[in-house]
């Protein structure tokens, strides 16, 4: 049984308990297979790490207590090392020989756009933290659910704290070169005008790129009174920030969630080159005025003590990789079956699902699930258990 149970109305168990068409479910007796396809070596690694270690914790968890109906839960790792064609090569793998009853991930966008078409026509049950807009189509991709905010919803925070707190009017727009990085600053770029601002400066860079001066100096002779940030790469981020240090610009940074991963605090050369520093936050996930988190990451983050190291990671991360298992595990216990049709039609019955990063809902016309309302605005280097106070005016 799961660790946790979750109250589900009558009619929706037995809506996706009757469903049989789809991929054969495995036997009653064989472990549950959840394919993983992880970046966990690579520029692009951090997020992956993180959201490993809330994976390993709840099957752990979950086997601990006899695993589901007498099931244990095995993952099935693939480390694609951020590049789209290792993804692709790994979820072929997991699918036409691995026979994995789902995957989670892959975990950032560029390879999920290489990827999703070719779960969607094997009918696979994929759930994703990525967040380029167009990989959630309920039509083409009937099988694909997001479990963290569309990049759009990122970007309305990031936006609207850089020209509303920030007070920028002169934006320079940075991302890295993967998919993800073009798309997003393309799209950044595109709303920020379409607000008014002056975008003075866009460029995508190679988030191996050692010397990150040229790009700097050019954002700041076009005037950018703050930087756009969109990548993954913690490497890149702390040669940024190194670099505004050295150039002694103290210019705001404001977006990506990586801008406040604990890694960036060892990889910057002074503790002040990490203020002035913004990231996309979540409520779940932010300490109250009186140093609190809520009730329910408050208790999960007490389990993972002694367990699970949160100095060097997002607690976002850990609790998305966690909550990701347990929807798997959960469609599966609530149905009694493995079978695509019935994990995908669970997953379209959830309303407010409660999970560790955030309350879930979805339905056959929506698989974007989480709600705009609890993404907020952090101060990228006030983490303590990998969670931050909100930032400055934010509120």
């Amino acid at each position: 049984m799961l660790i946790t149970r979750r109250t589900l109305g009558l009619s929706a168990v037995a809506a996706t308990s009757a469903a049989t068409l789809g991929r054969t479910a495995h036997a009653a007796t064989e472990p549950i297979r959840i394919g993983w396809l992880a970046s966990l070596t690579g520029a692009s690694s951090a997020p992956a790490i993180g959201f490993n270690r809330g994976v390993v914790f709840a099957t752990d968890a979950i086997n601990a207590a006899g695993g589901v109906k007498g099931r244990k839960v095995e993952i099935i790792t693939r480390d694609t090392q951020g590049d789209p064609t290792k993804a692709v090569n790994a979820t072929q793998e997991l699918i036409s020989q691995l026979k994995v009853d789902a995957i989670w991930g892959p975990t950032n966008s560029g390879e999920s756009l290489a990827t999703t078409a070719v779960m969607a026509r094997s009918k696979m049950p994929n759930i994703h933290p990525c967040v380029v807009d167009s990989l959630i189509d309920t039509k083409k991709y009937p099988n694909a659910f997001r479990m963290a905010p569309a990049n759009g919803q990122w970007d309305d925070a990031v936006r609207g704290y850089a020209l509303k707190i920030v007070k920028a009017k002169r934006i320079a727009v940075f991302g890295d070169t993967t998919g993800y990085g073009v798309t997003a600053a393309k799209a950044s770029a595109a709303a920020f005008k379409a607000d008014g601002a002056d975008v003075v400066y866009i460029a995508n860079i190679d988030a191996t790129q050692p010397d990150m001066t040229p790009d700097m100096l050019r954002a700041r002779t076009a005037g950018a009174e703050a930087i756009i940030l969109w990548s993954v790469s913690t490497g890149m981020i702390a040669r940024l920030l190194n670099t505004r240090g050295t150039m002694g610009w103290n210019v705001p940074f404001v977006g990506h969630p990586s801008l406040s991963s604990g890694e960036i605090g060892s990889l910057v050369s002074a503790k002040e080159n990490w203020a002035n520093v913004y990231a996309v936050g979540y409520k779940s996930c932010s300490f109250d005025a009186a140093g609190h988190l809520p009730p329910r990451s408050a208790e999960f983050v007490a389990r993972l003590k002694s367990k699970v190291d949160l100095s060097d990671t997002l607690l976002w991360w850990v609790a998305a990789g966690y909550d990701a298992i347990n929807l798997v595990t959960t469609a599966i216990e609530v149905t009694g079956s493995t079978s695509s049709d019935s994990i995908i039609g669970y997953w379209n019955s959830l309303k407010a699902y409660p999970g560790v990063f955030g309350d879930y809902t979805y339905s056959v016309d929506q698989h974007n699930g989480y709600p705009t309302d609890e993404v907020v605005m952090s101060a990228a280097n006030s983490a303590k258990d990998g969670s931050f106070t909100l930032a400055p005016g934010y509120s």
